[in-house]
């Protein structure tokens, strides 16, 4: 089982770049002050894979404008990259394929996940848009294929959004 971790002692503006679009801070836009982020990743072997899930909601309309995507209360956002760990202890980003579906935690209605790359400065994130639903959990399976060798690994995790309506 892959070991999932959350760090809260990693600033917002880390948390930021690490988990939505990264490189976008670096150009100075800003996802917005208010939005607290959640670290997550899975360490697998010398790579981490990181991945959130967020409302395009909160993007700013600079951003959303920037990298073509819709900003919408009823549409989410995943954005997932892979770091390989180097042995002086720093990190560098490896592209990586993603497939991936999200759905209702029974596993009926699911909604397969089209990912695309995208690149800014030293970031390599793949992204993809959802339909959020409303006060419900949301599964998602992603299969992230970091080296093509290798059989991909499968990350799940589950949310839940609040719509404002």
């Amino acid at each position: 089982m892959l070991d999932k971790t959350f760090n809260p002692t990693l600033s917002s503006a880390h948390r930021l770049k690490q988990v939505v679009l990264g490189s976008l801070l670096v150009s100075g836009l800003s996802l917005g002050a208010t939005v607290a982020f959640a670290q997550q990743y899975a360490q697998v072997g010398d790579y981490q894979i990181h991945y959130s899930a967020i409302s395009t909601d909160f993007l700013s309309p600079e951003v959303a404008q920037a990298y073509g995507i819709q900003r919408s209360v009823g549409l989410g956002l995943v954005n997932v990259s892979v770091l390989e760990e180097q042995e002086d202890g720093s990190t560098v980003p490896v592209s990586a394929n993603i497939d991936g579906s999200v759905g209702e935690l029974s596993g009926s209605d699911e909604e397969t996940m089209q990912f695309r790359t995208v690149r800014e400065n030293d970031t390599i994130n793949q992204i993809s848009t959802f339909t959020l639903r409303h006060d419900e959990p949301m599964r998602f399976a992603l299969d992230v294929r970091y080296d093509r060798n290798a059989e991909p690994e499968t990350i799940s995790f589950v949310e839940r959004f609040y719509i404002e309506r």
